[in-house]
């Protein structure tokens, strides 16, 4: 059953600066904006919604560029990508193609998403917008064009991807494609996990193929490819059903492994993104592994650095100053330099997400529409610190992750209310 998803859009109590959100997990893909979080005598967001909008089904996040909001859903027998109005949610332009609700090869908990979970990536040189569809469906669309649509692929035809095997005693997860394309130069970088390769690299303009990955591991379900450096070399770090990767991406050696570390989750769902800060690499998973764990990766090989059972689920961890948050059940934080709990606190449940704003405070998003504001650990050291909070903004799972830009923190359920 299709559904119609609002997209739900609240507004900091005080004047702020524009920025955009052009990439998955933000303007430099960490989680961190130069934003502050509009806390302002007491206050911090408006009373009600300043606007909401249908962009159909899915556990995509928008992305906002300058006056306009770009969304992936899925509407009836279609995937559709909308272009909104940032200020009032006004329907600019929308492009779609046939596509199914669920991908090929899909295989459990179909009651718990449905649609498009990859989130679009935006490319400024071009204006174009790449989208990944769950039964992927990779589109190139330029934005300065009202959507035309200049490329696309369809990466099970072209690569051959089959169903994820089982790897451990649980039953298999398939949820399709899951991962969010990444800009890197002039190659638009995707995830396809087959025995082709791991990652494709094409062409941003084009859309024709330029190398693949010697690796074959079949896909993750989580966000995607990570840019990275180890030691002056441009990398990127994925996580596939079977490992975390990392890859060199200098000319000559495009897709040749760095190194790799075994990371196999039960249901194959490895959802949490690798956090990356400089030449170390942040995994973790609640399921069978139970932990989070730092990796120093160099272009010799990978080594733990520490492992400490606080696992996240869903959300992808954040690296700030000496400290790391993430959200699962408890908004966590631990040390950076010993992964030590620093604090917890909190009530959420499965789905969270965070994001840190310049005035060293976390907007955290979760559970069925709950969106809090708490204190980093710069400002409150020894204890999780809630300054205002806002619950049950939907009434199902906020899968999508929260987005904040111009001074406005855009929400999004997996279904709608």
């Amino acid at each position: 059953m299709p559904f119609r998803t609002p997209l739900l859009l609240l507004v900091f109590a005080g004047p702020l600066a524009a920025a955009d959100w052009p990439h998955w997990r933000g303007p430099n893909r960490n989680d961190l904006t130069d934003e502050p979080s509009g806390w302002a005598d007491g206050k911090w967001l408006t009373d009600k919604p300043t606007w909401t909008a249908n962009i159909g089904s899915g556990a995509s996040s928008p992305l906002v560029v300058g006056d306009r909001v770009y969304a992936l859903g899925h509407t009836g027998t279609r995937d559709v990508v909308r272009s909104l109005s940032a200020k009032d949610g006004k329907e600019l332009w929308s492009v779609g193609y046939r596509g199914p609700e669920y991908p090929r090869f899909h295989n459990g908990d179909e009651g718990l998403y449905s649609g498009p979970s990859s989130t679009p990536e935006y490319d400024p040189e071009t204006e174009f917008l790449y989208t990944l569809g769950p039964d992927g469906d990779l589109h190139c669309w330029d934005t300065a064009a009202n959507g035309k649509d200049v490329w696309a692929v369809n990466l099970y035809d072209a690569y051959g991807a089959k169903q994820r095997p089982r790897l451990t005693r649980s039953p298999i997860r398939d949820y399709g494609y899951t991962s969010s394309p990444l800009v890197h130069g002039r190659w638009l970088l995707v995830e396809a996990g087959s025995p082709r390769g791991s990652l494709v690299a094409f062409d941003k303009k084009t859309g024709k193929e330029t190398w693949r990955s010697e690796l074959t591991d079949e896909a993750g379900h989580n966000a995607g490819p990570v840019p990275m450096t180890i030691e002056g070399v441009p990398c990127v770090a994925l996580l596939t059903q079977r490992h975390l990767a990392v890859m060199r991406l200098d000319a000559g050696k495009e897709g040749k492994t760095v190194a790799t570390y075994p990371w196999v989750t039960d249901f194959a769902n490895n959802i949490a993104s690798p956090a990356v800060r400089d030449n170390f690499v942040l995994i973790t998973s609640q399921y069978n592994q139970n932990a989070i764990i730092k990796l120093k990766v160099t272009l010799t090989g990978i080594e733990k650095v520490w492992q400490k059972p606080y696992p996240s689920k869903v959300c992808t961890p954040v690296i700030h100053g000496g400290h790391v948050y993430y959200v699962w059940q408890k908004v966590r934080c631990l040390d950076w330099e010993t992964g030590e709990q620093q604090w917890e606190g909190g009530s959420f449940s499965d789905p969270g997400s965070c994001v840190v704003t310049a005035d060293e405070r976390l907007i955290v998003y979760g559970g069925n529409g709950k969106l809090a504001l708490v204190e980093t650990a710069k400002r409150s050291p020894k204890a999780y610190t809630e300054l205002a909070v806002k619950d049950r903004l939907f009434k199902t799972q906020a899968w999508p992750h929260v987005v904040v830009a111009g001074g406005r923190v855009y929400c999004r359920d997996r279904e709608g209310n």
